[in-house]
């Protein structure tokens, strides 16, 4: 029989909907329930595309006498954290404070209030390597709630008050400077490892598309060849290793070393918001360097974000899992979907091509993974590592690879629109789209613009978290998507040149200045009026993607730079000492702020093209200014704007006249403004292109 969590929308919800455990979903009602039981609650957190999260599903909420012990003794709620972010996020600090790391499948055990007293993430179904199995920790649990109430609640009341008390100030009041910038670049460059290309020690390895971007745009600024040399090594690293899909393009959630110097091997998930924005670091390293092998990664990104992800709606979807059925066993593993054998690939290519694939991507006899499989890779020293000079042969292999490839059973979707994961998308699709000259890309881009538009706007006085198969979910969107989707369609607005996107992007920046922002200028991840747990999240760090506090603070100073308002421009810049305050210490942990910190030390430039839309050197002046590397320069093309507002729409357009009757650029900083020109190399030059 199903449980509640059959009405839900999100797919991970859903994947749990026919346990025996009788699941509630986060709501008052389920609090309500434990209050009247008077039991524990526990919580879980997971996403639809976590391999833990499947393995604990299996091992124990799909056993009948654990879900049974489970429902008698305690009141039990599932979580998407995809969906309920600020859930998750006030819960996994509290189990990182109480147990110095965290994860997913998250396991809190709290009261019908709502405050948490034990933590764990993945349990095991037995004693295993020193820790308890789940049966032990329920009983545990069970028993201390009986027998120990008073301390218990002693135990939930002190973690409820620490959190409290760990909020947030702006970091300080002092803007990021050039020096505390150059500070950071020294710090990433102890953490760097020029011989891998990874920064970090350890052996698990995440993409750092943040700080790359940020050390593009320092390069840009200052240039810093230590910048630039890092952000192209990790580039290759990371196209080289496994972390990339080397047939199918996009790119898996980390890649990790199983013993020492062995191979990297990939956690295969894959995630809208990696591939979004490494797909636009890869296009911004080769904006800025001409590299054919960036060129060609951020469109075979693109490309799997389009044939992959993108749903019916136009949107795009959360994952891709990182399980799939072997074939062989029927089972769910991980990587089944991606891994080869020498046999396997002779048999799609031939004997010949089969060989020379094999070598080309590092695909062995004995085997880099599991069971004599191995996952393509792009070794420095193989045949294929001068992968450009022999595009024209892998190509042709890789295609044939991929049709094989597509009649093996696919890993499952995620098909739910998270509103701050698509505004990265409608970012990097619409950039890639005009760099590379692919219209096609910038279509896609404005359709799951339309999409958050139409269903998660939709005249609300809000945004929505999530939607799914066209149909609104019941969640708030919280920071990041508001910072997200308004970055999205300001890239959107700056490509097309329809002003519309610059007005979305201003309704969304106007309400993070209303409901999300503190006295003091920090930001917090919720709205003033959103639900009420026992903190209210507030996290200025990057982790996989951009903090909602750094994002918001990049919208709000790319709005100002095309407006002139300077109430954005301060919010900004409030938001903006934080920065200040971590980057040198903390580098890799505030990427993306680094970054934004870039563009309000360069201006950021606000570049103006003015001239007919029919006339193709008006064109050729937009391109050129899209094609500049001065950090955050916002563009505006259009017809010259009169002062009282009719013409082009864009305030940067304003009284912005042609020269000689000639399409005309205009780039300025704080709105004063270089000599115009209607000459490419003359505007390249005043925004530093280096002309790929």
């Amino acid at each position: 029989m199903s449980n509640r969590l059959a009405q839900a929308t999100s797919p991970y919800l859903l994947q749990h909907a026919d346990n025996p455990v009788d699941w509630w979903p986060w709501e008052p009602a389920a609090f309500e329930e434990a209050r009247r039981r008077d039991v524990p609650v526990f919580l879980s957190v997971g996403y639809s595309a976590c391999h833990w999260c499947h393995v604990m599903a299996h091992e124990s909420f799909e056993d009948e006498l654990t879900a049974a012990y489970m429902n008698e003794h305690f009141v039990n709620i599932k979580v998407d954290r995809e969906e309920r972010p600020d859930v998750d996020a006030v819960y996994m600090e509290a189990v990182q404070m109480a147990t110095g790391q965290g994860g997913w499948p998250m396991s809190v055990f709290m009261s019908a209030e709502g405050e948490p007293f034990y933590f764990g993430t993945y349990f095991p179904p037995e004693p295993r390597h020193g820790m308890a199995s789940f049966m032990q920790v329920l009983e545990g649990v069970r028993t201390a709630w009986a027998g120990r109430r008073e301390e218990v609640a002693e135990v939930a009341q002190k973690i409820t008050r620490d959190l409290a008390g760990r909020a947030l100030g702006a970091g300080g009041s002092e803007l990021p400077t050039a020096e505390s910038q150059s500070n950071a670049l020294l710090q990433l460059t102890r953490e760097y490892d020029p011989s891998s290309g990874w920064f970090g020690g350890g052996d698990t390895k995440f993409p750092p598309s943040m700080v790359v971007e940020f050390l593009l745009r320092h390069h840009a600024r200052t240039g810093s060849e230590a910048a630039r040399e890092m952000a192209e090594g990790a580039c290759e690293a990371m196209v080289r290793s496994s972390l990339f899909d080397q047939v199918g393009g996009g790119f898996h959630r980390y890649v990790l070393r199983p013993e020492p110097n062995g191979t990297l091997v990939p956690h295969f998930e894959k995630m809208l918001y990696d591939n979004a924005l490494l797909c636009r670091v890869y296009a911004h390293l080769w904006r800025a360097t001409g590299s054919d092998l960036a060129r060609r990664v951020a469109l075979e990104t693109a490309d799997f974000m389009v044939r992959e992800l993108r749903t019916d709606q136009g949107g795009f979807a959360s994952a891709l899992d990182a399980d799939s059925e072997d074939p062989l066993t029927g089972k769910h593993v991980e990587g089944a979907y991606y891994a080869w054998t020498p046999a396997q690939l002779r048999e799609v290519l031939g004997e010949a091509e089969g060989e020379l694939a094999a070598a080309c991507f590092g695909v062995t006899e004995e085997g880099t993974f599991e069971h004599g499989t191995s996952v393509l890779q792009l070794p420095e020293d193989g045949p294929g590592a001068d992968a450009d000079a022999d595009a024209g042969r892998l190509a042709g292999i890789k295609e044939r690879l991929l049709a094989a490839r597509a009649q093996r059973p696919a890993p499952g979707r995620d098909d739910k629109i998270v509103a701050a994961w698509n505004g990265l998308a409608i970012a990097a699709l619409a950039e890639c789209g005009a760099y590379f000259e692919r219209p096609d890309l910038v279509e896609r881009a404005t359709e799951a613009a339309d999409l958050l538009v139409r269903v998660h706007m939709d005249g609300r006085a809000r945004l929505a978290r999530t939607s799914r198969d066209g149909q609104v979910g019941a969640n708030a969107g919280v920071l990041e998507d508001y910072g997200d989707v308004a970055e999205g369609f300001l890239a959107l607005a700056s490509v097309t040149g329809e002003g519309v996107w610059l007005e979305f992007a201003g309704f969304l920046v106007d309400l993070v200045l209303d409901r999300f922002t503190a006295e003091d200028g920090s930001l917090y991840d919720t709205a003033h009026d959103a639900e009420q747990l026992i903190r209210r999240p507030q996290d200025p760090t990057d982790t996989a993607a951009p903090s909602g506090w750094t994002a918001a603070a990049g919208a709000l100073l790319s709005y100002a730079a095309h407006t002139g308002s300077e109430a954005h421009r301060t919010a900004a810049e409030r938001a903006l000492g934080v920065v200040h305050a971590l980057g040198p210490r903390a580098p890799r942990f505030i990427g993306h702020g680094l970054a934004v910190a870039e563009a309000l030390l360069d201006g950021p430039r606000e570049v103006a093209v003015v001239g007919h839309p029919e006339d193709e050197a008006r064109a050729v002046l937009h391109r050129t200014a899209l094609l500049g590397t001065a950090p955050g320069a916002v563009v505006a093309v259009g017809l010259p704007r009169a002062e009282d507002g009719s013409g082009g729409e864009f305030p940067l357009l304003t009284e912005r006249t042609l020269v000689r009757d000639l399409p005309t650029a205009y780039v300025c900083r704080h709105f004063v403004c270089a000599r115009p020109t209607t000459d490419p190399v003359e505007l390249a030059e005043q925004l530093g292109t280096v002309r790929p």
